[in-house]
């Protein structure tokens, strides 16, 4: 069966923000969902609630969502951001961190080695994932960064944003199969396109070729809900959501 995650953000920042990340992790987990993905820009005081969190995931697959990049805007390392994902990741007990990549640059004193020491001792795998931006979401960005990475002997995992594609001008299924190899998360999003920018929306109101682009992935990577969920009843909206695509994940396995 499919593992399926929410990512806690899909329930609006708002909202999630008024309630608490905690609340909705317990929702995510109600409505069937394999675990959750806790995000660092929707935590008030993670010293507090990043415990709490990981109670409510005792047993489930856990993700930490970091907002900073992994290289600052000099392109140096930014070790900082990284010690704070890094510690907020074991405060959750998460097996996984996400980060984007954020100033690197190729060429660039990378620091490889101390982010793979660091996350041996801390027994966590960091999956980078395509932002919105052309600096670290784009795919020359992402294979310019994973060749670095993988020439200094230090291979990474990704986090495949379908949706993510579109912010920066990419082909979604030009980039999963580019990328396919490498990927060990998704996250499912929608997206339509507004007069003025691109949104986020549910799967079924997507005007993106999803069903292409999930087809693409690897087998056995759990996915991840990234888009809004919202309702008089949210609990069955997102227990249906859940549902939706454990479906999607056996007619596509069923096809190859």
């Amino acid at each position: 069966m499919q593992q399926v995650l929410i990512s806690l953000s899909s329930f609006g920042a708002a909202e999630t923000l008024r309630h608490g990340q905690l609340y909705f992790a317990q929702l995510a987990r109600a409505a069937g969902a394999d675990g959750f993905e806790v995000r660092g820009e929707l935590l008030v005081d993670a010293r507090r609630e990043l415990p709490a969190l990981a109670e409510a995931g005792r047993g489930a697959a856990l993700v930490y969502s970091s907002p900073e990049g992994l290289w600052s805007a000099d392109g140096a390392l930014d070790e900082a951001a990284f010690a704070r994902a890094l510690d907020a990741t074991r405060m959750l007990g998460a097996p996984r961190l996400k980060m984007a990549i954020g100033g690197f640059m190729p060429g660039a004193l990378t620091g490889f080695s101390r982010l793979a020491q660091a996350l041996r001792t801390a027994g966590i795998e960091l999956l980078i994932e395509n932002d919105q931006t052309v600096a670290a979401g784009s795919l020359p960005a992402v294979q310019a960064f994973f060749g670095a990475a993988d020439r200094a002997g230090v291979p990474f995992g990704m986090t495949f944003d379908m949706g993510n594609w579109h912010w920066v001008g990419e082909c979604p299924q030009e980039a999963a199969r580019a990328c396919a190899a490498r990927v060990r998360y998704v996250h499912c999003k929608g997206v339509q396109r507004l007069p003025a920018k691109w949104v986020a929306v549910p799967l079924a109101e997507s005007a993106a070729p999803w069903r292409a682009v999930l087809r693409q992935m690897p087998r056995s990577v759990p996915w991840a809900i990234e888009y809004p969920l919202a309702g008089d009843d949210l609990l069955a909206v997102t227990r249906a959501q859940v549902d939706l695509l454990r479906t999607i994940a056996d007619a596509a396995g069923a096809a190859a």
